[in-house]
């Protein structure tokens, strides 16, 4: 592995994309301490330090988790990337049940560009609302228990909140696609993964603090639950690897075809059938909708209501239940919109393409939404598994929620799925220059002696 990290400042064109995607990135970080005006810093940590023990149950607490801590310290990039990603997952639902976007999406790299034009413009509505709305909870000092956040509340505030973070989110969409077109792997999951392994250094610190190596008296976890964790985490990566790497393959064939002299077609190959199509997306939507009333009932004093509320907080039954039937039900809702067999049947059916033993047309579709059915049933229960497991181990091991969350959840989930996608995309320009990458498999064909 090292000698591949060597290979890959050795080729001048990967060498230089390495160094902007760092630099980036780097920048991106720098903006996540730059302080909003208008807001007293101090105060803001406080009331965050107050709600610690339900971190990241909140719809603020998976705010900050994306935008990598920057919303507790409301900076110009509180909102982070998450008005791009409700933006980006809107269009694709959009465009599977809307016939005139559907027809945008296939005219090739035009279509493709016209629908990231409207990404951008849904990514400003959106911030724009949530600004404004966080800038309404900011100047109210019932909702945090006396603090005074705001210094100077009023419409100058809110105007100048909604400027700041809704600018703040562009510049992030920003740097996302100078990174995917100058820099090396996706730059929006990039950015989110520098948000998430930026959590890492704080969440050593409280399981220091929690071992208290030096002082036996105020040691509140073992030395041997630290290694059952070890253990654990290591099997949790090792199993989302394997996820979201895994496939069913379909075998297809494709008949011979003769036109003049040439005989096209006869070749054998396959279909991939993931068995986690969903992948972070089911998450993403099954939090949103059970943390919505729990943000709700800030703004609503109903007794009845918020009695409801407190049933869906995290750690209770129901809301362990309702979480993962929901991921499972979105798992099978977001491949059904991505995933048409009738579309891929037809297709083979136009190209002279057949599976072993099934007819073309209808019965290859029929057939098709069959396997893909009883594989997404894996997937859908190994992601639910991964989403509930860190509440789990908070509960089973005593830890707060931040040290938790590095043992499943969203994190991990797209943290694995960037590495994995950046590394073969790194092993892609190795291969093609002829070094060694970081996936031995023998010699490269080409290479000389």
């Amino acid at each position: 592995m090292l000698s591949a990290l060597a290979n890959s400042f050795k080729i001048p064109d990967l060498k230089r994309r390495l160094l902007i995607t760092g630099t980036l990135i780097a920048v991106y970080r720098i903006g996540c301490y730059i302080p909003t005006p208008g807001i007293d810093g101090q105060a803001l940590a406080e009331f965050f330090r107050r709600i610690a023990s339900t971190q990241g149950g909140t719809l603020f607490g998976i705010i900050n988790m994306f935008s990598g801590g920057a919303m507790e310290r409301l900076t110009i990039f509180a909102l982070g990337i998450m008005p791009y990603i409700s933006a980006s997952i809107i269009l694709q639902l959009l465009t599977a049940v809307i016939p005139a976007l559907e027809k945008i999406a296939k005219e090739g790299r035009a279509g493709h560009e016209k629908i990231n034009q409207y990404t951008r413009y849904g990514t400003v509505a959106l911030s724009i609302v949530q600004s404004f709305f966080i800038a309404l909870w900011l100047e109210d000092p019932a909702r945090f228990e006396g603090l005074r956040i705001v210094l100077n509340p009023g419409l100058g505030f809110r105007l100048l909140t909604v400027l700041t973070l809704t600018t703040g989110t562009i510049f992030i969409m920003w740097l996302g696609e100078q990174i995917q077109e100058r820099g090396i792997g996706n730059g929006i999951s990039l950015v989110i993964t520098a948000g998430i392994i930026s959590r890492i250094p704080t969440a050593i610190n409280q399981l220091f603090v929690l071992l208290s190596p030096f002082a036996a008296s105020r040691r509140q976890i073992q030395p041997f639950t630290l290694l059952v964790m070890a253990g654990l985490l290591v099997f949790v990566v090792f199993a989302v690897v394997g996820i979201t790497q895994a496939y069913r393959k379909i075998p297809v064939q494709y008949a011979r075809r003769i036109v003049g002299r040439k005989i096209y077609g006869g070749q054998a190959t396959y279909i991939p059938l993931k068995v986690d199509t969903s992948g972070v997306i089911a998450i993403i939507f099954a939090q949103s909708i059970l943390l919505f009333p729990a943000t709700l009932a800030s703004f609503i004093p109903n007794p009845a209501f918020q009695r409801f509320a407190q049933g869906l907080m995290r750690g209770q039954f129901l809301y362990t239940a309702s979480y993962a039937l929901l991921i499972m039900f979105f798992c099978y809702f977001y491949t059904a919109i991505v995933f048409n067999p009738t579309d891929i049947s037809e297709n083979m059916k136009k190209y002279g393409g057949f599976i072993p033993g099934i007819r073309p047309g209808a019965p290859t579709a029929e057939y098709l939404d069959y396997v893909m059915t009883r594989v997404t049933l894996a997937g859908a229960i190994f992601i639910a598994v991964i989403a509930i497991l860190p509440d789990f181990i908070m509960a089973w091991l005593k830890i707060p929620y931040l040290v938790a969350s590095f043992f499943g959840g969203t994190g991990i989930l797209i943290t694995v799925g960037v590495m994995l996608d950046t590394i073969k995309q790194i092993e892609s320009h190795l291969i093609t220059h002829h070094y060694e990458g970081f996936i031995k498999s023998g010699r490269i064909k080409g290479r000389r002696a």
